[in-house]
């Protein structure tokens, strides 16, 4: 890591940071494991309800994977009945895929159980002061993500 000029705290920080993030995520994606779906599967259906409809190439470029592997993510999504293909209206050999009822309701049920974990485990295992201190310090961290 090139890290001239660069003070050690920031060091540090930056190390923790990514530490207790990865930590973090690990955690929730237990928490809120959705039963019988891999990872692949649980993000592409956080993204459709996220994003809306989409083709698989677009899916497959916003996941990062090869289209083949999309199509097999998709397939076990399709036969479990958590998604739906449409055809594109705005081009016919396409088709968008999107969530159906019980798709949405997957998600929906993923996400309340990880927030409903993180409230918990906030209001048992900190004060009000060190809950109120993890608020300012999301605040300064989300201004890592603006530029």
């Amino acid at each position: 890591m090139a890290t001239e000029g660069v003070t050690e705290s920031a060091v540090r920080a930056a190390r923790d940071i990514r530490a207790v993030f990865s930590r973090l995520r690990r955690r929730l994606r237990e928490v809120g494991a959705a039963e019988g779906l891999t990872p692949s599967q649980t993000a592409v259906l956080s993204r459709l309800s996220k994003d809306g409809a989409a083709s698989a190439s677009a899916l497959a470029a916003a996941e990062r994977v090869r289209p083949q592997s999309m199509a097999a993510t998709l397939a076990a999504l399709d036969q479990q009945r958590l998604i739906r293909r449409d055809p594109d209206p705005e081009d016919g050999r396409r088709q968008l895929v999107t969530l159906t009822a019980a798709g949405t309701e997957r998600v929906e049920g993923d996400r309340a159980a990880r927030e409903e974990w993180l409230a918990r485990t906030l209001q048992d295992r900190f004060t009000e002061a060190e809950r109120q201190a993890v608020i300012e310090a999301l605040t300064l961290l989300d201004r890592l993500t603006q530029q």
